[in-house]
C-alpha cells in the first residue's frame, strides 16, 4: 500500500478538525450507520467544551490503495509549539483558509514553518457558502504571504480547491455548492510526495509526541525516519547530544487506523507509530537501533515569553476542596507536563514552594491550570509576566506581538485609543467588508496582559482579536494596569446580604450572599484608585424593636461577578494571588494581613 504524510494547518476556526471529521465518514473509516461525534479528533473534555484544538493529534484513512496519515494542528498560536514539532513528521500540509477571514496570523506563523521545511502546501479554501466570501482576495492574499515568506517558485505553483468541509465537498470550480471530497483525496494522492526514506538503513525514529497509558507507560509517537522496527527488537534512546539516556526493547508498536491505535508487528520507514517500551525517553529524542550513533536534528522551538508563579494554596480555606495539596505533587506534575509539552518550561524557586512556568501565552497556561483543577489540585496563581532579554549592548529589550483586530467601524475609535495606552503601533486599517475594519497593530505583549476582557466590553462582544509572537524589541517603558483598587476582607466568616447592600455602592460585587470568606480575599472591585477594607459579615442586631414597615427584610442585591479562570488572572496585579481549588476560584491578596500587605508596600517603595 502506497504512502502520504499530511498534516493540516490553518488558523483557529478555520474549520480543520471538522474537515477532518468528513474525510473520515467519506473514506469508509465509519460504518454507515455508526454514530460519531461531531469534532471527533477533539477527544479531551476540554477541546469538547472550548471548541478548540489543544494537542495535535495523529490518525489514518486508506483512500483506493493508499494510506494517508493526518495530522490534525491546532490553530491558536499559544499551542503552536505542537505545530513546529509535528511538521517534521510530514511531506506536504494543506492549507485551509477562511473564505471570508482570509490569511490570518496563525495562518503566517505555521505556513512559514512548513514553507521554511521545504514542504509544498495544497491550498483549500474553506467555507465557500459563507454568504460574505471573497474567493478571489482571500487567493490574493495567500500568494502575497507566500511570496513575504520568501517561498520558492514551486512552492508558489500551489494547487487550490474550494470546499465546505461541514458539508462535505470540495472542488477546482469556486461556484461548485455540492459534491464529494474525492477532489482533496486527489490531491493529496497526486501531490504530496510518498516519504522518500532509507529502508535498508539501521532504524531510526524522532520522538514528536508523549502521551501516556495506564496499562503501556509512556507511548511515544512519530515517523520512522530509516530501517524497519520488529516487536520486541532491542532500542536505545539518545538525547540531541548523542548520549546514550536508555536502553530496552520495542515492546509494543500501533499504527493509526481511523481513530484507534492498532497493534502492529513491524513498522518501515515513512510510518507514523506509536512505541511503548521505554520509561525515560522523551520528546525531541532519537530512539534507534543500538548501532545508531549519531542523534536525528531535533527542530529549535520558539521560546517561551510568558510567565506564571504556581504556589502552594497557603489560604486558611486550602485542603478542603482539593486532594493534591503539596509542594512534591504540583512539582511532579508541572515537570510531567514540561516532559510532553516542549514550549513550557519549569524552574523551581529557592523556597521550594512555588514554580515559576513559562509558556507561549495567557490561554496556554490558563488550559494548563484547568486541567490541573480538574485533577484535584490546589494552586496559588501569580499575575503573568512577560520575560525580558537583555540584547547585546546590554539593553532591555521585550516580547512584541501582531495584534489583528476585527471591529465594527463605530468602535475602531475606541479600540485604536486603548491600544496606544497600551504603547501599540498600528501597522495597518482597512475596511474588511460587512462593515467591519481590519486594524494592525505591534504592540508589547505587557501591554495586552488583561485586555481581552476589556476590548470585548468596548466592542458589545462583536470584536475579534488574534495575537502572534513578532520579536523581541526594545522596552517600552511603564505602562498602566489596573486603574481600579479592590475591596478586601478584614476577617472570616460567611458574606451577609446586610453587609453586602450598602458594598454595592462602593463597587462590584464578586460574592453573594452565605459564601464563605477569610480576612484578605477580595470581594470586590472598588469605584475608586484604592484598595478598601471592609466587613461584608456584618450582621443586623437582633432586638425586641420592630422596624416600621419592614423595609429591612428587602435587601435586593445585584447577582455578584463571577470571573472564569483567564478573567481572574488576567483581573490580578503583581500584590495578588488567584485561589484555584477544583470547586472555587478566589481572588486574594499576597498577604493577608494588612500590616505585612503595608510593610511590603513600603519595603517595594523604598
Amino acid at each position: 500500500m502506497s504512502l502520504r504524510n499530511v498534516a493540516i494547518i490553518a488558523h483557529v476556526d478555520h474549520g480543520k478538525t471538522t474537515l477532518v471529521d468528513q474525510l473520515f465518514r467519506q473514506s469508509g473509516t465509519f460504518r454507515e450507520n455508526q454514530r460519531v461525534e461531531e469534532r471527533a479528533m477533539d477527544s479531551n473534555d476540554l477541546e469538547k467544551e472550548r471548541g478548540i484544538t489543544i494537542l495535535a493529534k495523529c490518525t489514518s484513512v486508506d483512500w483506493e490503495g493508499t494510506r494517508i496519515n493526518i495530522v490534525d494542528t491546532p490553530g491558536h498560536a499559544d499551542f503552536g509549539g505542537e505545530v513546529e514539532r509535528i511538521l517534521s513528521m510530514v511531506d506536504g500540509v494543506i492549507l485551509l483558509v477562511d473564505s471570508s477571514e482570509g490569511a490570518m496570523p496563525q495562518t503566517k506563523f505555521v505556513t512559514g514553518k512548513a514553507l521554511a521545511l521545504g514542504l509544498r502546501p495544497i491550498v483549500v479554501v474553506n467555507k465557500i457558502d459563507r454568504p460574505d466570501s471573497r474567493v478571489e482576495e482571500v487567493l490574493n492574499e495567500v500568494f502575497d504571504l507566500f511570496v513575504s515568506l520568501d517561498a520558492t517558485d514551486e512552492q508558489l505553483d500551489f494547487p487550490v480547491l474550494y470546499a465546505s468541509g461541514r458539508n462535505g465537498y470540495a472542488s477546482e470550480d469556486a461556484q461548485a455548492r455540492e459534491g464529494t471530497l474525492r477532489p482533496l483525496f486527489q490531491r493529496i494522492v497526486d501531490h504530496v510526495p510518498a516519504p522518500q526514506l532509507d529502508l535498508e538503513a539501521p532504524f531510526s525514529f524522532l520522538v514528536t509526541l508523549l502521551d501516556r497509558d495506564n496499562f503501556l507507560g509512556r507511548i511515544l509517537t512519530g515517523r520512522v525516519n530509516s530501517g524497519t522496527v520488529k516487536l520486541n527488537q532491542p532500542i536505545h534512546a539518545l538525547d540531541v547530544d548523542g548520549k546514550i539516556i536508555e536502553t530496552g526493547r520495542a515492546t509494543k508498536l500501533m499504527s493509526f487506523q481511523g481513530l484507534e491505535r492498532v497493534p502492529v508487528e513491524e513498522a518501515k520507514a515513512g510510518d507514523i507509530i506509536c512505541m511503548a517500551g521505554l520509561t525515560v525517553a522523551t520528546v525531541a529524542n532519537t530512539i534507534a537501533d543500538p548501532s545508531v550513533s549519531v542523534p536525528i536534528k531535533a527542530q529549535p522551538i520558539d521560546p517561551p515569553t510568558l510567565s506564571m508563579t504556581f504556589a502552594v494554596n497557603d489560604s486558611p480555606m486550602a485542603g478542603r476542596e482539593g486532594t493534591k495539596v503539596t509542594s512534591r505533587m504540583i512539582r511532579d506534575r508541572l515537570f510531567r507536563e514540561a516532559e510532553s509539552n516542549v514550549a513550557i518550561k519549569v524552574t523551581e524557586s529557592a523556597g521550594k514552594d512555588s514554580f515559576d512556568v513559562a509558556g507561549r501565552g495567557e490561554l496556554q497556561l490558563g488550559v494548563l491550570i484547568e486541567t490541573m483543577r480538574r485533577e484535584g489540585f490546589e494552586l496559588g496563581i501569580s499575575r503573568p509576566r512577560v520575560l525580558f532579554r537583555e540584547n547585546e549592548q546590554g539593553g532591555k529589550e521585550e516580547p512584541y506581538e501582531t495584534v489583528v483586530i476585527d471591529v465594527d467601524e463605530e468602535y475602531s475609535g475606541t479600540v485604536v485609543e486603548k491600544m496606544n495606552l497600551r504603547k501599540a503601533e498600528m501597522t495597518d486599517m482597512r475596511p474588511s467588508g460587512g462593515g467591519k475594519t481590519r486594524i494592525t497593530f505591534s504592540a508589547p505583549s505587557r501591554g495586552l496582559i488583561g485586555y481581552h476582557g476589556e476590548f470585548l466590553s468596548d466592542t458589545r462582544g462583536t470584536g475579534i482579536m488574534n495575537r502572534l509572537f513578532e520579536k523581541y524589541g526594545p522596552h517600552k517603558g511603564n505602562i498602566e494596569g489596573r486603574k481600579n483598587g479592590v475591596l478586601i476582607s478584614n476577617g472570616a466568616g460567611e458574606a451577609n446580604s446586610y453587609a453586602l447592600g450598602p458594598l454595592e455602592e462602593r463597587g462590584i460585587l464578586f460574592v453573594g450572599h452565605g459564601e464563605a470568606l477569610y480576612e484578605g480575599m477580595i470581594v470586590g472591585e472598588n469605584a475608586k484608585t484604592d484598595d478598601l477594607e471592609v466587613n461584608p459579615m456584618k450582621a443586623k442586631q437582633l432586638t425586641n424593636f420592630r422596624a416600621s414597615g419592614g423595609k429591612d427584610d428587602a435587601i435586593r442585591l445585584t447577582p455578584p461577578k463571577k470571573m472564569t479562570l483567564e478573567q481572574a488572572i488576567a483581573y490580578i496585579d503583581d500584590d495578588e494571588l488567584v485561589e484555584v481549588t477544583p470547586k472555587s476560584i478566589r481572588l486574594r491578596k499576597r498577604h493577608l494581613d494588612p500590616h505585612e500587605r503595608k510593610r511590603a508596600s513600603r519595603a517595594k517603595a523604598a
